[in-house]
């Protein structure tokens, strides 16, 4: 009796991008907190960023298939479906834009609200890629109250992510079993 392949896991790839994903969040945050004008912009063009390290991360996800016809149908799947996904937000977006030009919202007003979009797509995006992705759509939502609430929030927000990037840094040395 042939043995099972060895179980392959992409969680190295995932840990990448969150790791990058919370760097770009800490960026961004600095970019709302001295440039409300340039928020906008910014979270914009990382919904694009974004929906790429997810198609990348999906495409890992996809590439650990062992049948090779089976994996061709779920990477045109998963590009489908990421497609589709990360053009939600995008179209959620344009429309905060046309809030705008219409004089009913302001610039930071929207830079939150973009980033509550982003926070969301990320989050929905980690149900189905994987769980890092969820834990970064959680930090930014956190990330859009704490702008809110908190005046000097920034140094908050740098301490929970490197709490976030050491738990999952832990808990991946612990799945493999590395001291």
């Amino acid at each position: 009796m042939p043995k099972p392949a060895p179980q392959r896991h992409n969680s190295a790839v995932e840990e990448v991008v969150l790791i990058i994903i919370i760097i770009l969040c800490l960026v961004g945050i600095a970019v709302t907190d001295f440039s409300p004008q340039d928020a906008f912009v910014y979270w914009m063009s990382m919904i694009f960023v974004f929906g790429i390290c997810a198609m990348v991360t999906g495409w890992f996800n996809a590439k650990l298939i062992h049948d090779p016809e089976e994996e061709g149908h779920k990477i045109k799947e998963m590009f489908i479906d990421q497609f589709l996904h990360w053009l939600g937000a995008l179209v959620a977006v344009g429309c905060l834009f046309s809030f705008i030009e219409a004089e009913r919202i302001d610039q930071e007003t929207t830079s939150l609200m973009v980033l509550l979009i982003l926070a969301l797509a990320t989050y929905l995006d980690g149900i189905r890629i994987g769980w890092r992705f969820s834990v970064a759509g959680i930090y930014l939502a956190l990330t859009a109250v704490a702008a809110n609430f908190i005046d000097t929030f920034m140094p908050w927000l740098i301490v929970l992510a490197l709490v976030i990037i050491g738990v999952t840094v832990y808990l991946e040395k612990r799945r493999r079993g590395i001291n």
